[in-house]
C-alpha cells in the first residue's frame, strides 16, 4: 500500500505524463456497476486502489478524465451494501474498516472542497445514503456504526433539498430527557441573562447572595478560597474539597484578593439548590438519569450532533429548524452545568466504566457546544432577539467554562478540548455585532481568567492546555477590542496587573512564616500578563504593565528574594525582549544593577542568611532574562547598545570578581556568557568597530582566559620542562590555568558552547596598532591591585607563560618567552584561546553574511596580529604558533566531518573553500611574512584536502586575484608586483599541475571555463594574467610524461578521457602532448561560440516577441522596451529543450537500428544542448523542469546507447563541460551515468559483452581450435564498445578523484556502480582487448576501498571490505580464461593495456597494502570480516567456505600479484616485441610455492588453475598438482572441457581409470582435442571414443570437413568401427561432407605404382577405404545420389583430360584441352568446386586450358566461371584450378591446413599478417585438384620479363620509392613476408626457389608447392637451405632500405614476425595435433627423423614470451640475406633455369 500511495502522489504531480499509470490503478478498482449490482466481496487490492484514487482526487480534483471520479462515486453509492460483513475481505476486521472509511471520507471531503462539480455529485449520493439509513437512533451497530463515526468526522456537503430532511431525522434521534430548567428553580425577578445587562445589578445580586449564605459558609469561603502558594500546598485542594462538599468553587472565589467579582446564575442555582431538600432531590434525579443513559446512546447522540454541525456549517437551514437546533443544544449546555457539578464520589460506577461514560457524555456536550457556536452565524446581526440569544449563549459558555476549571474531570483530554471549544465560542461572540458585547464580555471574562489563574496546578504545568486556551482567547479578544473600544480593554488589563500587588484580607491573622508565602494567583497572573504582552506585542500594553512590575521589584514585596521576584524578573525580561526602547532600557538597567548587587554580597555575612531564591536569581533568572532579551531584540541599534552593555557588565563583573576568592570569577562571569554569545551571534568581527567595543571584547577574553572558562584547546597537555618549584606557591591558579588549556572542563558545558559562539563574533584583539605598551597598561588596569595575579607577581607570570606554551602545543618553549610579561602572556593566552576556538567551534567561519566567502574565514582575524608593527621576536614567534595551531585546528575540524552528508557536508566544503580562497588572496599582501605563511598554509591545505584543487572559487582566486585584488595604492610598486606575480605563478603552476595529475578531465574543464570567463570580461589584463599563469603547463601520455606513483593521469583510460575532454580531437591511446593553454583556448572559444549561438537565438526570439505574438507586436514591444527577458525566455527554452530532446532521441533510434551516426552533427547537437542547460540553470523559474531533466538524462545516456568511441568522446566532453560549468549538476550527472553504466551491464554491452561471440579469438577459432558451437560474429566490432567503456571509465576515475574527499553521496553512487560491476565475476567481456579497461575498473575498485582509511567512508567498512573481496574475485576471474593476444589498429593500444595492468599491480603492492596495515591489525581485519584465526569453515559471501580469512586473503593476493605481473609482462612483450630491455618478471618459485598457487587458484575457480598450466607449461610441479586437483574434484568441473587432458591420458586408458566414467557428462571440447583422442595412444577406449563421437556429432559436419584428412587416418585404428559409423552418419547429414570424404578416401587408396606401405595394418586400411566409400554411396537419398553422380562425373571428366594429352606433342596439347573441354557439359547449376564448396560452377572457359610442365603426367590448368553460393548469383568470377595426375597432393593438404590454421589465428588476434592457404584436394590415387592463386605470377616469371631485382620490379610496377602506391605495395610485401616467415619457421618448407614464390598484383608474397616440409628437403635431404625461411638479398632490399637492419620497415617486419610467432605459440598443441594425426599416413615428411618432436621444439614452450620474442628476432636476423639462400637460388638457376 505504501508503494501505491507513493505512486499516487507521483501521478498527482504529473497526471498527464503518468495517465497510463493512473489508468492501471483504476483498472484495479471494482469494475463499473459491479458494486451496485451486488457482486461478490471486494478484494483488499480493490479497496487499496479505491483509497488511492480518492487520495489522487484530493490532490488533483480537476483532472479531466472522468474515470477516477466515477470510481469514487460508484463506491459511495455502494456504501449501504458495505454494511454487510460479506462485502469486506475476510482479513478486514472492524478496525480496518473504520480506518478505511476514515481515510476514504477524509480524501473525499478534501476533493469536494477543491472541486464544486464533484462536490455536487458527492452531495447527492451522501444525502441519499444518510436518508437511506432507517434511523440513526435505531440499531446502528457494527459496520454502519463505524461508517457514521467516520462520517461525523469528515462529512461532505449535502444538497440543500436534502438538508431539512436530514436535520429532521437527526433531531428526532435526539430524545433528550425532559429536565427542569436550571434557572426555573430561582426567583424570577429579572430577565434571563439580566445579570449580564447591568454590572451594578450583578454586584448587588452577588452581595445579597453572599449575605444569605450564613456566617459559617462565609468562614469556609474565606479559609478555602484564599489558598496559599506554598511549594507543598496547592489551592486546587481547596477547590476540590468544595466540589466534594457540593458547592461551586466560584462562590468562594467571587472575591479574590479584594478584587471585584460577581456570581453567575449558576452559582445562585447551586446555592439555592443546596439550601433546600428539593434541590438535592433534583440533583439526585439528574444523576440517576445520567447513569441510566447507555453508552451506545451517548455515542449516537454525539454522531447526530456532529452531523448536524457539518450540515449547519455547509448548508443553509430554514429558521424553524435552526431554532429547534438551538433549543436542543441549549438544553444540552444547561445539562452540562449540572453534569460538571457532580462529584466523583456521587457516581455509582467506578474505574474504566465511569471514565468511558464521562468521556462519552462530554463528547456529546462538545458536539452540542460546537453546533450552538456554529448556529450563531445565522442570527440576525441587528435584531434584539439575536442579541438576547447571544447573551444567553455567552452566559452558558462562560458558566460552563468556569465549571470546567473546577470539574473533577478537568484533567481528561476531552474536558480540555471542551474548555477550548467554549472559549472559542466566547471569542466568536466577542467579535460579533461590531464588538457591542465587548464590555459585558470583559466583565464576565475577568473572573474566568482569575479563576484559571487561581488554579495552583496551572503553575506546575498540569493545566497547560486550559491555561493556554485562556491566554489565546484573551489575546484574541483584547486585540480585537484594542481597535474597537480600547477603554474597557485597558481597564481589564490594569485590573489584572493591579491584582499582583494586592494583599489578602486574612494576611494579618497569619504568622510570620505564612506571610512570606505567595499565592498562586499572583504568579499565574504575572505569567498571564507576560504572555499577553508577548502575544500582543504592543508598546502601549507594555507601558501599562511594566511600571507596575518594576515598582514591585524596586520598592514592593518583590524587592527581596522570593518566588514573586523571580516571576516578575522573568516577566519584565519577556517584555523587554519585544524591543520597545523605553521598556528595554528600563529593564536592562534594573537587571544589570541587580546582577552587580548580587556580586557585591558574595562572601559577606549577609549572603549566609539570604533566601535560596537569591541564588536562583543570580544563577538562573537574571542570566535567562539577559539571554531572552538578546534573543528577542531585532533592532540593530538596540542590539548594538545591548552588546555594549553586556560586555561592559562582563568587564565589571570580571574586575569585581578579581578581588574575590575561590571560583567567584567563573561563577559570576559564566552565566553571562550565554547572553553575550547570543547578542554577538550577528556581529561581524571583520567590520570596523569602535575602539571602546574592541577593548570590551579584549577584556572579556582576558577574563575568560584567567578564569579558565574557555573549552580546552589541547587534547593532552604536553610535558613541559621543569621551571621552578616555587610554582606551587601560586596554589590553585596554576592548576586552573593548565586545566583551561588541556581540560577536563570544570564548568557548565553550556558555557563552553557559549564561548565558542562568542569566538565567531569577536573581532581580533588588536586594539592599539602603535605600541603594545599602551595595551599592556590597559590590561594591567584590569587587575585589582590586591589580586594575587598582579603584574608584579613573577610567579604568576611564569605560570601564564607556561600555560601559553602548552596552549601552543609546545611550539614555543617557555624559555623563549622571557621577554614577555605576565600580563602580556595572559593576553597572548587569551588570543590563542580565541583564535583556536574560532576554528574548533565552527571550522573558522565568522559571523556575517549568509554566503560563505573568503571574507568570513577566521584567518582574516588571525592574520591581523601580524600586521602590528614593531613586534618583539618572542611575540612574533607566539603569533606564528597561534596561526599554526589555528590551522591545525581547522584541519582537524574539517577532517572530523569527512563522513558528513547533505547540508553538513556542504557546510564543510564551503568552509574549506573560504579558507583556501582567503589564503590565496593573502598571497598578495604587502607583508612578505604574511605572503609566505599564506602560501605555506595553502600548500598544506591542498595536500590534506585535495578537493580544493577543483573548487571554482579557488581557481578564480588563483587566476584572477593578481589583477583584481591588488591594493590600488601598491600597484605602482613594480618590485612588489613582480614578487606577487612570481609567487602566484609558482603556486598556480604547482596547483594546476597537481590537479591535472589527479583529474585531468575536470581540471581541463575548469580551466576552459576560466578562459571563457576571462574572455567574457573583455579586459586585456585578465586575459594576459591567465595566459601567463597557464603557460608551460603540459599534459602528456608519452612514456616520459608520466607522473611518479600511481597518479590518475597515468591511467591510460583517464588519459584517453582527458584527450576527449580537451576537445582537441586526439585519437585514443596515441601518444600526445596537450598544451593546456592552447587546447584550453580552442575549447573555450568553441564553448563560447556555442553559448553565444544560444544567447543570440534567445535574444532574437525575445526581440520578435516569441512565436505566439507575431512579428508586428514583437517589433512594437521591442521598440517600446517592454520585454520581460526572463519570462519570455521560458517559452524559448521549452522550444529548444523539446527540439534537442527530439534530435537526441533520433540518434538513439538510429543507433538501436544499427545505423551510422554523423559524429560531427551529434557533437554539435550535444554541445548546443549542454550550453542551453547551463544557460538556463540560473533562471529563477524553470517552467519546463521535465524537459530539463529529460534533456540532461539523454545527454548522459546517448553515448551509452550509441556505444562508439566517437560518441563517447563527445559524451566525456559534454559531461566535463556540465560538471565544470555547473558543479551542482555533478551529482545528477553522476547518478544518470551510474544508471547508464549499470544498464550496459544488464544489456551486455561493451566491457560487459560476456557472450562467447564477443570474446574475440576464442569465438573466431570455434570449433576447430576452441570448444563451443560456432556463432555468428557480431555486426559491430566488440572492441568499439570496449573502447567506449574505456573512455567512460576514464571519466569515472577522474570524477572519483574529484569527489572522493568531499562528497559521500557521490561516493555512494560510485560505490553502487562498482558493486554492480563486480557483483558477478563472470559478467565481463572475455575479449583480450578488454584487459586494460578491466584492470582499470579493478584499480578504481581498490582505490575506492582505500577510501575507508581516509575517513569519509568509515561508516561503510563492511561494505567496502565486501567490495574489495569482489574486486579480488573478479580480478582473479580474469585469469580463468586462456591467455590470449589481440592487436588493434589503435596505435600504442597494447602499450596502454600493459600500463593499465602495471598500475593495478603497483597499487596492489604499495598504497593499498600500506593503507590496510596502517589502518588496522590483522586480527582486527579478521574480526571485521567475521572470522578469526581459530574460526573453521566460515562462510564468506564471495569465497564460500574458508578456514582462515586473513591467511586465505594473503594467498589470493599473492596469486593475483603473480598472475598480473605475468600478464603485464606478456602484454609488454606484445606492445614492444623488438625491445631489447629485459623487463621480464622472472617467476622463480619453488615447487611448494607453485603447488600453493595451484591450490589457491583451484579454490577460487578451477579454470584459473587450468589457465595457470597454460601460462606456465614448463613447470612440471604445477601440472602435476593441477592434475591431482582435477582428479580429486572431478565431479565439480564436468562443465570445463579444458580439464580433459588432465585425466584423459594414455596412462588412464591403460589403467582403465574410473575417472573415464565421467566422460559421458563432460562438456564438449574442440574438434582437434577430440581428434587427438583418436590416436593410437588412447587405444580406442570405448568411453573415450563415445565422448569423441558425441563431440563430433555435436558440431555441424561442414565444420568437421576441414579435418577430413585426419579423420580418414583415424580409420586405421577404428577397430570397433565407431569412427566409420560417425562418418556414415555425418555423410547422410551433409552432401558436401560426404563428397569431401569420398575424395579423401579415394586419395588414400594405393595405386599399383604408388609404392606405399604394404604392411598388414595398411593393407587392412586400404581394404576398408572402398568399403566405406560404397557404404556412403549406398546411404545417399535419390537426390543426394544424383548430385553425387553429377559432381563426380563432371570433375572426373576434367581430370581425365590429362591422360588424353599425355601422348600428344607439347605444341598440340593446348588445342587438345579445348577439344576435350568442349565435350564436357554442365549438368545442373548446383555443381561446385571441390576445393571450395562455397563456389558454384557456372561454366568452363574453353580457351583457358593450359598444359603445365611436370615430370609426371601432364597437369592442366582450367578456369571456371563461379559464383558465391550465398552471394549474388549474377556476380560471376573466374577461378583457375590445376588438375594433377600422378602427383600425391596429400602433403600439400597438410601444409596448407597448418597455414590455414595460422591464418585463422592471426585474424583472430587481429595481427595484420597475410597468408593465402589455397585449396588442394586429393581426388584419387596420385590425382588432385589445386586452386590457382589469383592475380599472381612467380618470381621466376617476373625475372623473365625484367632483369632487375625485386626492388626495381616494385618501382617499375608501383612507382617510385616513397610514392603511395609503392609504399602500399611494400607494406603488403612486409605483412605477407612476415606471415610466411612464421609459417615457414614452423613447417620448414624447402625447395624455396623463385618458381615457388608468387607475388600478386598488390605486392603480397605467396608460397606454393610444399613437397618438402618438416624433416625432408631436396637433394636426398641434404638440407642445404639452412635458413628458417627465405629472406634473400632482393627481399631485404624491400624490407630494410638501410641494409643494416635499423630501418622502420625492418623493425615492423620483425615485430610482425614476433607477434605472429607469439600468437602461434598459444595454439601450439592444436597445430601439433593437426600434424601428429597424419604421422601414419605415409607422407614423405614423416619418413625421417622426429618431425613431431622437432616441430614442438620450434615452438619453444619452455621459453617465456620475452625469450620467445628474442628467439624470433634472432631467427629473422639469421635469415637475413643468408648465403645458403642465395646459393640454392643459383643451383636452381643452373639446373632448372629458374630465374634467381
Amino acid at each position: 500500500m505504501k508503494a501505491l500511495i507513493e505512486l499516487c502522489d507521483l501521478i498527482a504531480e504529473n497526471p498527464v505524463q503518468l495517465a497510463d499509470k493512473l489508468a492501471w490503478i483504476c483498472s484495479r478498482c471494482p469494475s463499473s456497476g459491479s458494486l451496485i449490482n451486488g457482486s461478490p466481496k471486494i478484494t483488499p487490492s480493490q479497496l487499496n486502489a479505491v483509497l488511492v484514487i480518492a487520495r489522487f482526487l484530493s490532490n488533483c480534483p480537476n483532472y479531466t478524465d472522468s474515470r477516477p471520479k466515477s470510481v469514487i462515486l460508484e463506491f459511495l453509492q455502494s456504501i449501504p451494501a458495505s454494511f454487510s460483513p460479506s462485502f469486506w475481505p475476510q482479513s478486514y476486521g472492524i478496525e480496518s474498516i473504520s480506518t478505511f472509511f476514515s481515510d476514504f471520507l477524509g480524501y473525499v471531503v478534501k476533493a469536494t472542497e477543491l472541486s464544486g462539480d464533484f462536490a455536487e455529485e458527492v452531495a447527492k449520493i451522501i444525502g441519499e445514503v444518510l436518508i437511506g439509513i432507517s434511523s440513526i437512533g435505531g440499531d446502528v451497530t457494527g459496520i454502519s456504526r463505524v461508517f457514521l463515526i467516520a462520517l461525523s468526522q469528515n462529512c461532505p456537503s449535502v444538497l440543500t433539498s436534502d438538508a431539512d430532511r436530514l436535520v429532521s431525522c437527526l433531531l428526532s434521534s435526539l430524545s433528550v430527557a425532559a429536565l427542569p430548567s436550571p434557572l426555573a428553580a430561582l426567583p424570577s425577578t429579572k430577565e434571563p441573562g439580566g445579570s449580564l445587562a447591568s454590572p451594578k445589578g450583578a454586584v448587588s445580586e452577588i452581595s445579597d447572595s453572599a449575605s444569605s449564605n450564613g456566617g459559617n459558609q462565609g468562614h469556609e469561603s474565606s479559609s478555602n478560597g484564599n489558598g496559599v502558594s506554598n511549594v507543598s500546598h496547592s489551592s486546587s485542594s481547596s477547590a476540590l474539597r468544595e466540589l466534594d462538599n457540593g458547592r461551586s468553587p466560584s462562590s468562594s472565589s467571587a472575591s479574590v484578593n479584594g478584587s471585584i467579582g460577581w456570581k453567575s446564575s449558576v452559582d445562585q442555582l447551586g446555592t439555592n439548590i443546596g439550601a433546600n431538600d428539593g434541590g438535592v432531590a433534583m440533583m439526585k434525579q439528574q444523576l440517576a438519569s445520567f447513569e441510566e443513559e447507555p453508552l451506545d446512546y451517548l455515542e449516537k447522540q454525539a454522531i447526530a450532533l456532529r452531523l448536524i454541525g457539518h450540515i449547519v456549517d455547509k448548508v443553509p437551514i430554514n429558521a424553524d429548524q435552526m431554532n429547534q437546533i438551538r433549543m436542543v443544544t441549549k438544553k444540552q449546555l444547561q445539562s452540562l452545568l449540572f453534569f460538571l457539578k457532580i462529584r466523583k464520589r456521587d457516581w455509582v460506577e467506578e474505574g474504566a466504566m465511569l471514565k468511558a461514560r464521562i468521556n462519552s457524555k462530554l463528547a456529546v456536550y462538545e458536539a452540542a457546544a460546537s453546533v450552538q457556536i456554529k448556529s450563531l452565524a445565522s442570527l440576525d446581526s441587528d435584531g434584539k432577539s439575536s442579541k438576547k440569544s447571544l447573551l444567553e449563549t455567552l452566559a452558558l459558555l462562560i458558566d460552563a467554562a468556569e465549571l470546567c476549571l473546577y470539574s473533577a474531570w478537568r484533567k481528561l483530554k476531552i474536558c480540555e478540548e471542551l474548555f477550548s471549544l467554549l472559549l472559542k465560542g466566547i471569542a466568536k461572540i466577542a467579535v460579533t455585532r461590531g464588538g457591542q458585547l465587548l464590555r459585558v464580555l470583559l466583565i464576565r471574562l475577568k473572573p474566568l481568567v482569575l479563576a484559571a489563574c487561581a488554579q495552583a496546578d496551572t503553575w506546575g504545568g498540569i493545566q497547560g492546555a486550559m491555561f493556554g486556551s485562556i491566554i489565546k482567547t484573551s489575546c484574541e479578544i483584547i486585540e480585537f477590542g484594542w481597535t474597537k473600544d480600547r477603554g474597557p480593554v485597558e481597564t481589564f488589563i490594569m485590573g489584572l496587573a493591579a491584582s499582583v500587588r494586592e494583599r489578602n484580607d486574612y494576611e494579618e491573622q497569619e504568622d510570620t512564616r505564612e506571610k512570606q508565602t505567595l499565592p498562586v494567583l499572583q504568579l499565574n497572573i504575572i505569567r498571564l500578563l507576560s504572555d499577553l504582552n508577548v502575544s500582543l506585542n504592543k508598546s502601549e500594553v507594555v507601558d501599562m504593565v511594566l511600571p507596575l512590575f518594576i515598582e514591585s521589584l524596586e520598592e514592593g514585596d518583590a524587592s527581596t528574594p522570593s518566588l514573586l521576584r523571580l516571576q516578575l524578573l522573568n516577566a519584565v525580561s519577556h517584555m523587554a525582549s519585544l524591543g520597545f526602547e523605553k521598556s528595554y532600557r528600563e529593564t536592562v538597567v534594573l537587571m544589570t544593577r541587580s546582577y552587580m548587587n548580587k556580586l557585591a554580597t558574595v562572601g559577606s555575612a549577609e549572603s549566609k542568611t539570604l533566601a535560596p531564591e537569591a541564588t536562583t536569581e543570580r544563577v538562573e533568572t537574571l542570566p535567562a532574562g539577559f539571554l531572552l532579551i538578546a534573543s528577542g531584540l531585532t533592532s540593530s541599534k538596540l542590539r548594538s547598545d545591548y552588546r555594549h552593555r553586556l560586555l561592559s557588565l562582563c568587564s565589571d563583573v570580571g574586575l569585581a570578581a578579581e578581588s574575590q576568592s575561590g571560583r567567584s570569577g567563573a561563577d559570576f562571569l559564566g552565566p553571562l556568557l550565554l547572553p553575550v554569545a547570543e547578542i554577538c551571534s550577528d556581529f561581524d568581527p571583520t567590520a570596523v568597530a569602535e575602539p571602546s567595543l574592541l577593548k570590551l571584547f579584549r577584556n572579556l577574553w582576558f577574563y575568560i582566559a584567567l578564569f579558565g572558562l574557555a573549552p580546552p584547546i589541547q587534547k593532552t597537555l604536553l610535558p613541559t620542562k621543569s621551571i621552578s618549584t616555587t610554582l606551587n606557591s601560586v596554589g590553585s591558579i596554576s592548576g586552573m590555568t593548565f586545566q583551561a588549556v588541556a581540560g577536563p572542563y570544570m564548568w557548565n558545558t553550556q558555557w563552553s558552547e557559549a564561548v565558542q559562539r562568542i569566538a565567531q563574533g569577536t573581532p581580533p584583539l588588536v586594539v592599539s596598532s602603535v605600541k603594545w605598551l599602551e595595551d599592556e597598561m590597559e590590561l594591567n588596569a584590569l587587575h585589582n591591585p590586591g589580586s594575587r595575579r598582579g603584574s608584579g607577581n613573577e610567579k604568576a607570570a611564569l605560570v601564564q607563560r607556561t600555560a601559553l606554551s602548552a596552549a601552543l602545543g609546545g611550539q614555543v618553549e617557555v624559555g623563549a618567552m622571557s621577554t614577555i610579561s605576565g600580563v602580556k602572556a595572559t593576553y597572548l593566552l587569551a588570543v590563542s584561546f580565541l583564535e583556536i576556538i574560532r576554528f574548533s567551534s565552527n571550522g573558522g567561519i565568522l559571523n556575517g553574511d549568509t554566503s560563505l566567502t573568503s571574507s568570513r574565514s577566521a584567518f582574516s582575524c588571525v592574520f591581523e596580529y601580524l600586521k602590528t608593527p614593531n613586534l618583539l621576536p618572542a611575540v612574533l614567534q607566539c603569533l606564528n604558533a597561534i596561526i599554526n595551531s589555528s590551522f591545525e585546528t581547522a584541519v582537524s575540524w574539517l577532517g572530523d566531518r569527512r563522513c558528513e552528508t547533505g547540508i553538513e557536508a556542504e557546510k564543510r566544503e564551503t568552509t574549506l573553500c573560504a579558507h583556501a580562497c582567503f589564503l590565496i588572496k593573502s598571497m598578495s599582501e604587502r607583508d612578505e611574512h604574511i605572503r609566505d605563511i599564506s602560501a605555506n598554509l595553502l600548500i598544506q591545505l591542498k595536500d590534506r584536502f585535495p578537493q580544493v584543487l577543483w573548487y571554482t572559487s579557488c581557481l578564480d582566486a588563483l587566476l584572477f586575484s593578481v589583477d583584481k585584488d591588488l591594493p590600488s595604492a601598491l600597484i605602482n610598486d613594480p618590485a612588489w608586483v613582480a614578487k606577487v606575480r612570481s609567487l602566484y605563478k609558482r603556486i598556480v603552476q604547482e596547483w594546476i599541475t597537481n590537479a591535472l595529475s589527479h583529474a585531468p578531465c575536470t581540471s581541463q574543464g575548469l580551466l576552459q571555463e576560466k578562459l571563457c570567463q576571462a574572455n567574457a570580461w573583455h579586459t586585456p589584463q585578465s586575459t594576459t594574467d591567465v595566459v601567463s599563469l597557464l603557460s608551460e603547463i603540459r599534459l602528456g601520455s608519452g612514456k616520459n610524461d608520466c607522473w611518479s606513483g600511481i597518479r590518475t593521469a597515468n591511467v591510460p583510460a583517464v588519459m584517453a578521457a582527458a584527450g576527449a575532454a580537451s576537445g582537441a580531437n586526439f585519437k585514443l591511446a596515441e601518444t600526445f602532448n596537450l598544451e593546456v593553454l592552447s587546447t584550453g583556448v580552442v575549447s573555450a572559444s568553441f564553448k563560447s561560440n556555442i553559448a553565444g549561438e544560444i544567447a543570440g537565438m534567445r535574444g532574437l526570439y525575445n526581440s520578435m516577441g516569441g512565436l505566439g505574438f507575431g512579428l508586428g507586436l514583437g517589433l512594437q514591444k521591442w521598440r517600446s522596451g517592454a520585454q520581460e527577458q526572463q519570462a519570455e525566455s521560458q517559452p524559448f527554452n521549452a522550444l529548444l529543450l523539446a527540439q534537442f530532446v527530439q534530435e537526441l532521441q533520433q540518434y538513439v533510434n538510429i543507433a538501436e537500428k544499427g545505423g551510422e551516426i554523423d559524429k560531427s552533427a551529434f557533437r554539435q547537437t550535444c554541445s548546443k544542448a549542454t550550453a542551453l542547460l547551463i544557460s538556463d540553470l540560473d533562471s529563477e523559474s524553470r517552467t519546463n523542469y521535465e524537459g530539463f531533466s529529460q534533456l540532461l538524462r539523454l545527454l548522459c545516456w546517448c553515448p551509452a546507447y550509441i556505444s562508439t568511441s566517437d560518441a563517447m568522446e563527445t559524451g566525456v566532453y559534454i559531461w566535463t563541460w556540465l560538471v565544470s560549468a555547473a558543479p551542482r549538476l555533478g551529482p545528477l550527472v553522476l547518478a544518470e551515468l551510474v544508471d547508464a553504466w549499470l544498464w550496459t551491464i544488464d544489456t551486455k554491452r561493451g566491457l560487459f559483452a560476456h557472450e562467447i561471440r564477443y570474446s574475440g579469438p576464442a569465438a573466431k577459432l570455434r570449433p576447430h581450435l576452441a570448444p563451443g558451437e560456432p556463432e555468428l560474429q557480431p555486426d559491430k566490432d566488440p572492441v568499439e564498445g570496449i573502447i567506449s567503456h574505456r573512455l567512460w571509465l576514464g571519466f569515472f576515475i577522474d570524477r572519483f578523484e574529484v569527489i572522493r574527499y568531499n562528497s559521500v553521496e557521490q561516493m555512494l553512487l560510485l560505490g553502487r556502480m562498482l558493486q554492480g560491476t563486480v557483483k558477478l565475476p563472470l559478467q565481463f567481456s572475455r575479449h583480450p582487448a578488454a584487459a586494460g579497461t578491466f584492470f582499470s575498473v579493478m584499480l578504481l575498485g581498490l582505490k575506492y576501498c582505500f577510501c575507508q582509511s581516509q575517513g569519509n567512508l568509515q561508516d561503510f567498512r563492511m561494505c567496502l571490505q565486501l567490495l574489495e573481496d569482489r574486486v579480488y574475485r573478479a580480478s582473479l576471474g580474469y585469469f580463468a580464461n586462456e591467455p590470449e593476444w589481440y592487436m588493434t589498429n589503435i596505435k600504442n593500444f597494447a602499450q596502454s593495456e600493459a600500463q593499465s595492468i602495471s598500475l593495478f599491480i603497483h597499487f596492489l603492492q604499495n598504497e593499498h597494502v600500506e593503507a590496510i596495515q596502517s589502518d588496522s591489525s590483522p586480527k582486527k581485519q579478521e574480526r571485521e570480516n567475521g572470522s578469526s584465526s581459530n574460526d573453521v569453515d566460515q562462510y564468506h559471501p564471495v569465497w564460500g567456505k574458508m578456514d582462515n580469512y586473513a591467511v586465505g586473503r594473503e594467498k589470493r593476493k599473492q596469486l593475483l600479484l603473480m598472475l598480473c605481473q605475468h600478464e603485464a609482462d606478456r602484454l609488454d612483450v606484445w606492445a614492444h616485441p623488438t625491445s631489447k630491455e629485459n623487463t621480464l618478471y622472472r617467476l622463480k618459485f619453488s615447487s611448494e610455492k607453485w603447488i600453493e598457487y595451484a591450490r589457491t587458484a583451484f579454490s577460487v575457480d578451477p579454470k584459473i588453475a587450468l589457465s595457470l598450466v597454460s601460462r606456465f607449461q614448463a613447470v612440471a610441479s604445477l601440472r602435476a598438482e593441477v592434475t591431482q586437483l582435477v582428479e580429486a574434484h572431478i565431479t565439480e568441473i564436468h562443465n570445463i572441457p579444458e580439464a580433459l587432458p588432465f585425466f584423459v591420458t594414455p596412462k588412464a586408458v591403460d589403467e582403465n581409470s574410473t575417472l573415464l566414467q565421467r566422460l559421458p557428462h563432460w562438456a564438449a571440447c574442440s574438434i582437434l582435442q577430440a581428434l587427438k583422442f583418436l590416436t593410437p595412444a588412447y587405444k580406442g577406449n570405448l568411453r573415450v571414443m563415445a565422448y569423441v563421437l558425441r563431440v563430433l556429432e555435436s558440431y555441424p559436419p561442414e565444420w568437421v570437413t576441414f579435418f577430413m584428412p585426419q579423420l580418414v587416418q583415424t580409420l586405421r585404428y577404428d577397430d570397433e568401427r565407431l569412427v566409420e559409423g560417425y562418418l556414415l552418419r555425418a555423410a547422410q547429414r551433409s552432401d558436401i561432407f560426404a563428397h569431401i570424404l569420398i575424395w579423401h578416401l579415394q586419395g588414400e587408396a594405393s595405386g599399383p605404382e604408388s609404392g606405399k606401405d604394404t604392411s598388414g595394418k595398411n593393407i587392412s586400411f586400404q581394404a576398408l577405404l572402398p568399403v566405406v566409400r560404397q557404404r556412403i554411396v549406398d546411404g545417399f537419398t535419390p537426390k543426394a545420389l544424383d548430385l553425387f553422380q553429377r559432381e563426380f562425373d563432371f570433375f572426373d571428366k576434367v581430370t581425365s583430360i590429362s591422360g588424353v594429352l599425355f601422348p600428344l606433342p607439347k605444341e598440340e596439347r593446348r588445342a587438345g584441352i579445348r577439344r576435350e573441354l568442349e565435350k564436357i557439359e554442365m549438368n545442373g547449376d548446383d555443381l561446385y568446386l571441390p576445393t571450395a564448396p562455397s563456389k558454384l560452377v557456372r561454366g568452363i572457359r574453353l580457351d583457358s586450358g593450359i598444359p603445365l610442365q611436370s615430370a609426371a603426367k601432364v597437369p592442366i590448368m582450367i578456369t571456371f566461371n563461379v559464383v558465391d553460393r550465398d552471394g549474388n548469383q549474377d556476380d560471376v568470377k573466374p577461378q583457375a584450378c590445376i588438375f594433377k595426375v600422378g602427383d600425391d597432393c596429400r602433403q600439400d593438404v597438410l601444409a596448407l591446413q597448418v597455414i590455414s590454421l595460422l591464418r585463422d589465428i592471426f585474424e583472430a588476434v587481429g595481427i595484420n599478417l597475410y597468408l593465402f592457404p589455397y585449396g588442394v584436394l586429393p581426388t584419387g590415387p596420385g590425382r588432385g585438384i589445386i586452386e590457382v592463386v589469383p592475380n599472381t605470377r612467380s618470381r621466376s616469371q617476373m625475372g623473365e620479363m625484367n632483369d632487375g631485382g625485386l626492388y626495381e620490379i616494385f618501382q617499375q610496377d608501383y612507382g617510385s620509392v616513397g610514392s603511395p602506391t609503392f609504399e602500399s605495395a611494400r607494406d603488403n610485401f612486409i605483412i605477407s613476408s612476415a606471415g610466411y616467415a612464421v609459417a615457414c619457421h614452423l613447417l620448414q618448407p624447402k625447395d624455396r626457389h623463385n618458381g615457388n614464390l608468387l607475388y600478386d598484383n598488390v605486392g603480397r608474397l605467396v608460397h606454393i608447392d610444399f613437397g618438402f616440409i618438416l624433416e625432408t628437403s631436396p637433394g636426398n635431404n641434404m638440407r642445404f637451405e639452412s635458413a628458417q625461411f627465405k629472406l634473400s638479398h632482393e627481399m631485404t632490399q624491400l624490407l630494410d632500405p638501410s641494409g643494416v637492419m635499423k630501418s622502420e620497415t625492418w623493425t615492423r617486419f620483425v615485430s610482425l614476425c614476433v607477434r605472429g610467432y607469439l600468437a602461434a605459440r598459444l595454439r601450439m598443441d592444436e597445430i601439433i595435433t593437426t600434424v601428429q594425426l597424419m604421422v601414419d599416413s605415409g607422407l614423405p615428411c614423416f619418413s625421417r627423423g622426429d618431425p613431431i618432436g622437432n616441430l614442438r621444439k620450434r615452438f619453444h614452450p619452455e621459453m617465456s614470451e620475452r625469450e620467445a620474442a628474442t628467439f624470433m628476432i634472432r631467427t629473422c636476423t639469421d635469415a637475413y640475406n643468408k648465403w645458403t639462400t642465395a646459393g640454392y637460388d643459383l643451383i636452381q638457376y643452373v639446373q632448372q633455369g629458374i630465374e634467381k
